[in-house]
């Protein structure tokens, strides 16, 4: 089995590599990559790091993060993406590098739509959604987010905190079936619930949300609009989301209960 090796990227040509990845995953022209190679290298000179992971000669992921203002010792992923598997690694090296110049935060913002990406954030990383932001980018023309609004959750993760160690069980699907329907999926099950003490809320995203995108764009948007409609609410009322399920379920914990 060939290693996997993650490295800073400091060369025109692995600038350009990453970018050409990048284009790739996002399903753009390499023509107008989501970052331009030029715009990765000036990046890196003000103190960024961009990160490319190979498996032997081949790129299987890459990452992109600078820094935030300088009293906050907090550093902004710009973007990530990683072949199946690989993901924790290219995070970890991310981590890493931001612990060795002085940040103990990462931020990064990601498509609540995306249960699987939820996962990995909360469960795996064991990062926190604090913001939710809507339409973000606005009208985004790449293949992956083309006809979408673009709702995004922020993300923050404190770098100094133990990694967790394994993927928590759902051990709270009991209460979540026990409590409150509050609002309808376009599917017609539930959408979300509330705890009958009121310091929980779960919301369901679809099963595959990139897929429905391209099958069914105007369900995939109200899917958002209806996921939006309780997470403005949730984060307005002093919700941070803390954990995802496997069946597509996110946890919104109270922030005095979260922290």
């Amino acid at each position: 089995m060939t290693s996997l090796s993650i490295r800073t990227v400091h060369d025109v040509a692995g600038f350009a590599a990453v970018a050409d990845y990048f284009s790739d995953v996002w399903n753009s022209p390499r023509s107008a990559p989501p970052l331009l190679p030029e715009t990765l290298n000036s990046l890196a000179h003000a103190g960024g790091a961009v990160h490319a992971a190979h498996e032997g000669a081949r790129l299987v992921g890459a990452s992109v993060a600078v820094f935030g203002p300088p009293a906050s010792r907090e550093t902004y992923s710009l973007l990530t993406a990683a072949e199946r598997g690989l993901g924790f690694q290219v995070k970890q090296a991310q981590r890493e590098w931001a612990l060795e110049h002085g940040a103990r935060s990462m931020r990064w913002t990601f498509d609540p739509l995306v249960g699987r990406n939820a996962r990995f954030n909360l469960v795996k990383l064991g990062a926190v959604g604090t913001e939710y932001l809507v339409d973000f980018y606005g009208p985004m023309a790449d293949g992956v987010n083309d006809g979408d609004e673009s709702d995004r959750l922020a993300m923050t993760w404190q770098l100094a905190a133990p990694s967790p160690s394994y993927e928590e069980p759902d051990d709270d699907a009991g209460d979540r079936h026990a409590a409150a329907t509050t609002h309808t999926a376009p599917d017609g099950a539930p959408l979300a619930r509330r705890a009958l003490d009121d310091r929980r809320i779960w919301c369901r995203v679809p099963d595959d949300a990139v897929a429905l995108r391209a099958a069914d764009p105007e369900l995939a948007l109200r899917w958002r609009r209806a996921v939006r409609e309780v997470f403005t609410k949730a984060f307005a009322d002093g919700f941070l989301a803390t954990a995802m399920s496997r069946d597509g379920w996110y946890t919104l914990t109270r922030g005095e209960a979260a922290a």
